[in-house]
């Protein structure tokens, strides 16, 4: 079994770097242009698509593992950019960014570019460690590849239920003004963000299943602190707590991790 080449990691994260600092100075003009900054949303998803092809191309690990990390976070990524795409059609600028950007003293796009976009590619860059070390990885084991996938799978399974499930509720007229407590939403009040964190850590198991993928662990551990406790979950709770019904909801039903919903 060959030795992890540190150099040829070096590049594959150096060349994940510069796109993803290309992709995010591209979607800073782009917001600019259209006066909405929360297009950087949409990049989100797409961002991680971006560097799984940079490392792809680039790396020299075993090309199965290149390729199955490509396709698992196409899938993901794109279903989400075009999910986030969708909903933003016709509405304006998200309330998190426009109170971000009241606090701007000088010039608006200079300041967005590094409150949004530069925190933006940082949490991309770092959270996708797994993949760009797994792309110069060489050998493997098979269990955490199977376990990965199989996590993967749930995750995007919540995200992708979850999401179809709410905008059918949402579509629905006689639901306006009602609390979505049905289908996947009557076991955990946040489906989609747990889908989510069990996609990064399906992810990254398929990257420990090859020397040093499994020191990348804190990348997952990032992504579930971004969807519970900073800009997922906790922050959609505390808008989503002012609405009538909400506090009952909230008492029978699991913040996070899917359990059999209380009885009332």
């Amino acid at each position: 079994m060959r030795s992890f080449d540190w150099s040829e990691f070096s590049t594959v994260s150096a060349a994940s770097l510069i796109a993803t600092a290309i992709l995010m100075v591209v979607t800073a003009l782009i917001g600019a242009r259209i006066g909405r900054h929360s297009v950087v949303d949409v990049t989100w998803g797409g961002g991680f698509v971006l560097i799984a092809v940079v490392a792809a191309l680039v790396g020299t690990g075993e090309l199965w593992r290149r390729l199955l990390l490509l396709a698992i976070v196409a899938l993901w990524g794109l279903r989400l950019a075009w999910h986030v795409f969708r909903r933003s059609i016709g509405k304006g600028e998200d309330p998190r960014y426009e109170e971000l950007l009241s606090k701007a003293t000088g010039n608006t796009t200079l300041y967005a570019l590094r409150k949004i976009y530069l925190t933006q590619a940082i949490a991309l860059w770092f959270v996708s460690l797994p993949i760009q070390v797994s792309a110069v990885a060489h050998g493997s084991v098979a269990a955490p590849v199977v376990i990965g996938v199989l996590l993967w799978a749930v995750g995007l399974t919540f995200e992708a239920v979850g999401d179809a499930q709410l905008n059918a509720f949402k579509a629905d007229s006689s639901n306006r003004g009602k609390i979505m407590d049905r289908g996947l939403w009557s076991w955990t009040r946040h489906p989609n963000y747990f889908g989510d964190a069990c996609v990064w850590w399906g992810i990254y198991l398929v990257s420990a299943s090859a020397w040093p993928g499994i020191l990348t662990i804190l990348s997952p551990v990032a992504m579930t602190y971004f969807l519970v406790f900073a800009t997922g979950a906790r922050l959609l709770e505390r808008s989503m707590a002012k609405r009538d019904g909400y506090p009952e909801y909230q008492r029978r039903t699991s913040y996070f991790f899917p359990l059999p919903p209380k009885q009332p």
